[in-house]
């Protein structure tokens, strides 16, 4: 804090010397607290992101997956828009783990949640870690035929990681997905969405795996 007086020369009462004392103390009291604010803000968002992160993939955990897609549905519903989404379930994973050991289990899973990620790059696009071995994608403004291409597109790009699964048929990692498209409306719930994804999604594990199904 600066106080000149341009005139001329001038004797700077003692009050007034005081005076400009006790702002500039003020005003280094009040940088030094939004100095903490900005700190503490900070902290906050690192908090609320590790919140809403799976620890060991760094996509989205399931409490996001929840809330986003019920953010989701409810303000799709308003403009009568599509959504999508893609449930993803790495193939015979359990064996995997058997033969690998849970470690290699875990850079496996490292592996297919960036290659998931890499692929769906919308800012509204979501992926999240739905549980185990199981991904969930949301997707919205995006039709079936959108959402069935970028699934086929992740499981070409998984299977093209090569990682190799002794007790796979395709003696690499594959990942089985189920894809449901809808229009949210007041009558639905958001779990129709998820019930429908999974039915798409059990549909691939019955015809053999590695593949891509959906629901219409």
């Amino acid at each position: 804090l600066i106080a000149h007086q341009c005139r001329d020369i001038r004797k700077w009462e003692s009050q007034e010397v005081t005076l400009l004392s006790q702002l500039a103390t003020q005003i280094a009291i009040a940088i030094h607290q939004g100095e903490l604010y900005d700190e503490l803000h900070k902290v906050n968002f690192e908090l609320q992101k590790l919140a809403s992160l799976d620890g060991l993939t760094q996509v989205a955990n399931r409490y996001r997956f929840d809330a986003y897609l019920a953010q989701q549905w409810v303000r799709l519903m308003r403009s009568q828009e599509v959504i999508s989404l893609i449930f993803c379930d790495v193939d015979l994973f359990k064996q995997y783990n058997d033969t690998y050991g849970h470690q290699a289990g875990d850079q496996c899973l490292i592996a297919i949640a960036r290659t998931i990620s890499e692929n769906v790059k919308r800012p509204d696009d979501l992926v999240a870690r739905y549980g185990g071995e199981e991904f969930a994608i949301i997707l919205p403004h995006t039709a079936l035929e959108g959402a069935r291409a970028i699934a086929e597109t992740i499981r070409e790009e998984i299977k093209a990681l090569g990682i190799p699964h002794s007790k796979s048929e395709a003696q690499v990692v594959t990942m089985s997905l189920g894809v449901a498209t809808l229009i949210p409306q007041a009558s639905l719930a958001a779990n129709v969405l998820i019930e429908q994804a999974d039915q798409a999604l059990y549909l691939s594990k019955a015809q053999g795996r590695d593949r891509v199904s959906w629901i219409i």
